[in-house]
């Protein structure tokens, strides 16, 4: 009975421990991709900045484009940097979140595993053969 118990544990332990890892995979992609955005844009402002005033700008839109003071350009490539700064930090701290669940659910199975010897064996076997 109590090793039944201790399994149906372990199975959702597992089912945690699995869909935490899956949503930190998420985060640290859509960091880094939210990083590559701000660093464009950082990389975009630089190069506006190096322009003399009066210098023609354009924008893409889809596959023409169109002709942009160069002001509303650095405008809107500073606001892309910020949004990404927002969402990067706003990430991060999910990301944090997600790391601290993650060692709650290793450390419940390591207080299983030393609770139920029966099952740690079980377990073990399980992942030699």
């Amino acid at each position: 009975m109590a090793v039944e118990i201790n399994k149906e544990a372990f199975v959702e332990l597992q089912g945690r421990l699995v869909e935490t890892t899956s949503k930190l995979k998420q985060v640290q992609v859509q960091i880094r991709s939210k990083e590559a955005e701000k660093k464009r844009s950082f990389l975009t402002l630089e190069e506006l900045d190096s322009l003399p005033e009066g210098t023609n700008t354009y924008r893409a839109l889809g596959k023409a484009f169109v002709l942009e003071p160069k002001d509303e350009l650095i405008k809107e490539q500073q606001t892309k940097a910020e949004e990404s700064d927002t969402a990067i930090a706003a990430l991060v701290s999910s990301k944090e979140y997600l790391e601290r669940q993650m060692k709650d659910v290793e450390s419940n199975f390591r207080e299983l595993l030393q609770n139920s010897p029966d099952l740690a064996r079980q377990v073990m076997s399980m992942s030699v053969s």
